[in-house]
């Protein structure tokens, strides 16, 4: 009986070892499946970047998978590469400031900017006399002005008026760093409106008046149009509606163009500020004209003249015939295609650079 009762006293204690060996097989069972569940995982990742997620995968993917890879795992190396770059860079200046190199080019170039009093203003009032095209012209031409006033050594006050329409919307989809600009006055009211009319000068080439010197109490006026002179006399009219004064550059003093005497919005501005730098025409004239103009001295080209003087009468140079047929005659001998072409090489020039 004792015997009985000791058997059905260990029954429990067995079941409960044989409860404790099942739960042991199944965590160890559990793991095993856990393991090969995260083996199966990074297989899967990995077979992505061998196989892709669909199946067949062409050679161009697959490069392109390869590709993104080594992207990725040199992504480090190129950071470190920067690091070393800007140390490099940092050393250097070190180095300068060491020597006595202390000033770079561009601080002394600022150490020595004289800004003048003279006013400057963009009429931007023809919008709508333009097409798309040719207001681009005008932005890139306006942005011209912006830099070369930035580093003037006599930089003038600028204004861009009439900022609206077209050329507005042209400048804030392709130049959104345009609201930032320093040292312009921006507006949509027309120049008149900003400036006393007594200031006013508005430079154009159909007006009888020669510039001969720069006031520094007068504004000077550029019309921002770029028509391939489709409007003749346009701002030279509007001068004198609005009873203000006028004047033309003296180009034809100092020099003497094979092309069409016209200019940009951009070759008009920097012409004023070379010459408050160099106080001089003819060197601002040929310092900013740019070589496909043909220009010559005038006084080259008076020298020339009187050396082809003793010519016979006959021929091109004579000073008889010279004023009135040496156009006729210098396009003499050329035959009509070499004249075409070089009309059409001309023309196209000046339709690149959007010549108003």
């Amino acid at each position: 009986m004792g015997s009985q009762a000791h058997g059905e006293g260990a029954e429990p204690s067995e079941i409960l070892m044989e409860d404790a060996d099942s739960k042991d097989k199944n965590v160890e069972q559990n793991g095993i499946s856990d393991c090969k569940s995260r083996d199966e995982k990074n297989q899967s990742k990995e077979n992505e970047w061998n196989i892709g997620r669909k199946e067949p995968i062409s050679k161009r993917q697959m490069k392109k998978l390869m590709r993104e890879k080594r992207w990725q795992d040199q992504k480090e190396q190129r950071k470190q590469k920067r690091k070393e770059k800007k140390l490099k860079k940092r050393l250097e200046r070190q180095t300068r400031n060491e020597d006595g190199i202390e000033e770079s080019a561009r601080k002394r170039l600022k150490r020595d900017v004289t800004p003048s009093n003279i006013r400057v203003a963009l009429d931007c009032s023809f919008d709508s006399l333009m097409v798309l095209k040719d207001v681009k012209k005008l932005h890139n031409q306006i942005q011209r002005c912006y830099a070369e006033n930035r580093k003037a050594t006599h930089p003038v006050k600028m204004y861009l008026t009439s900022h609206s329409g077209q050329l507005k919307k042209n400048m804030d989809d392709n130049d959104k760093g345009w609201v930032n600009w320093k040292g312009i006055n921006v507006t949509s009211k027309h120049f008149s409106e900003v400036i006393k009319k007594e200031d006013l000068v508005y430079l154009t080439s159909d007006s009888p008046n020669m510039l001969n010197e720069l006031d520094a109490s007068k504004a000077y006026v550029i019309g921002g149009l770029v028509d391939h002179n489709h409007h003749k006399g346009l701002t030279y009219d509007n001068a004198l509606k609005l009873g203000i004064a006028h004047a033309q550059l003296p180009l034809g003093n100092y020099v003497k163009m094979n092309s069409r005497k016209v200019l940009t919005v951009n070759h008009v501005f920097e012409i004023i500020l070379a010459y408050l730098e160099k106080q001089d025409w003819e060197k601002a004239f040929f310092t900013v004209l740019p070589q496909r103009k043909g220009a010559v001295s005038a006084g080259e080209l008076g020298s020339t003249k009187q050396y082809n003087a003793g010519a016979d009468s006959d021929t091109c140079n004579s000073t008889e015939t010279e004023a009135a047929a040496s156009e006729p005659c210098a396009r003499e001998d050329k035959t009509p295609i070499d004249l075409n072409c070089e009309e059409r090489s001309i023309g196209i020039n000046e339709e690149l650079h959007g010549e108003v």
